[in-house]
């Protein structure tokens, strides 16, 4: 019977990975769960879609009922830590709880980045990362004229596309998703959202919000001024490092870890959206926010600490679901020098292919889910497809697999 103590700072999906993974694995010790917001650990990603247009209530959200935890004997504690003590071994609370450990796993997250221009603190300017925040931007609505999402990102265009009326999407870059995906999923994206009956207002930037008191404008760089009563600002996140800095522990863009998930401290691992770690796939030290990433790594870092550690290389995969346009990406789209697109791009049912170097490092595939399936068997191993083979099968990935599998 092990007498170890794994403490997991963060109730988040890798927080709640990590814990239960530590049982399934058949970790004997205590397992202690810390997170700061009320009830049991929920899922975020239908917070901006179902959950937000009012399909998925909070039963949908949860990720275990509250007598799971107690049937595997996870301590859920409620608060805030406010300081890690790497000398003694032991966290302390914002109520003054001390809690000791022998494994420390900070699955800290991230924050919604602020807008850093005047008027962002007035009244009907929201984010949304919780469930607290998802349920104010559904009361919001109802009462809302004039809506602006400031950001064409994930989580912008699922609020878009999810809000049951036409938005205004303002966006900086000169496409959406800039960020995450290719030119050419991100044309597809605009003509769909404005069919939808949004306006897409791109390369252009927001200097101040007005209003007395509450919202009544955004103004934007070209001097423009947009009426609005609500807005939505979605401008990506910043990982909650600070624990970990005031620790002592080295961050760059994160939490920063060897390709055991393990910081500097032997003691203390990082997970999730807040772990800078050397992904296998960029070629390069990263920070992933998705659903998988905080999964798998949870995984990996259980299996570490019951005995059986292993290097972290799990292929990242993303997805958006934005009303009728469901998108999946299998792999790091990073600097593609080559695409190809196939399937029926006119139908709404396509994938892009991107390569480099003549091989294969990623598929965004649109409506097209046996594209995205085949993509991650195929990255899963060696060698990824050349060009040369994804051509001679006219870039069909599933003959190409059946092939390959054949052979």
């Amino acid at each position: 019977m092990s007498t170890e103590t794994v403490l997991v700072v963060g109730g988040g999906q890798s927080g709640f990975q990590a814990a239960a993974s530590l049982r399934d694995k058949g970790f004997a010790g205590r397992v202690v769960l810390v997170g700061d917001e009320p009830g049991v650990p929920y899922q975020r990603p239908p917070l901006s879609k179902a959950y937000l247009a009012g399909s998925a209530g909070v039963e949908q959200l949860v990720l275990r009922p509250e007598d799971y935890f107690a049937e595997k004997d996870i301590e859920l504690v409620r608060g805030r830590v406010a300081a890690i003590d790497r000398d003694a071994a032991k966290v302390r609370l914002e109520d003054g709880t001390e809690l000791g450990y022998d494994h420390l796993v900070l699955a800290t997250g991230a924050r919604n980045r602020a807008l850093p221009v005047p008027g962002a603190d007035l009244e009907g300017v929201l984010t949304l990362r919780t469930r607290a925040d998802a349920d104010r931007l559904r009361a919001s609505l109802d009462a809302a004229g004039d809506v602006v999402v400031i950001g064409g990102g994930f989580i912008g265009l699922e609020f878009a596309a999810h809000a049951g009326r036409p938005v205004t999407v303002v966006e900086a870059q000169d496409r959406l998703l800039a960020r995450v995906a290719s030119p050419e999923i991100s044309e597809f994206f605009a003509e769909h959202h404005r069919a939808a009956g949004h306006t897409l207002l791109l390369g252009v930037g927001v200097t101040a919000l007005h209003g007395s008191g509450r919202v009544e404008s955004v103004e934007l760089s070209d001097g423009r001024r947009l009426p609005a009563d609500l807005v939505v600002v979605a401008v990506g996140v910043l990982p909650e490092t600070a624990l970990a800095e005031a620790a002592g522990l080295e961050v760059r863009n994160g939490v920063v870890v060897d390709e055991h998930l393990r910081t500097a401290d032997p003691k203390i691992f990082a997970i999730g959206d807040c772990a800078c770690f050397p992904c296998v796939q960029a070629g390069a030290a990263t920070r992933l926010e998705s659903v998988q990433n905080a999964v798998d790594q949870a995984r990996s870092v259980a299996a570490a600490i019951a005995g059986e550690p292993a290097r972290y290389d799990s292929l990242p995969w993303f997805w958006t679901d934005q009303t009728g346009a469901k998108l999946q990406i299998a792999g790091i789209l990073g600097a593609a020098d080559r695409t190809v697109v196939t399937g029926d791009r006119s139908a709404g049912k396509f994938s892009v292919l991107s390569f480099r170097d003549d091989v294969l490092i990623a598929v965004e595939s649109v409506n097209r889910a046996p594209d995205h399936i085949a993509a991650r068997r195929l990255f899963a191993a060696e060698p990824h497809p050349a060009y040369a083979d994804l051509e001679a099968s006219s870039f069909d990935l599933k003959a190409h697999l059946k092939s390959r599998t054949a052979a």
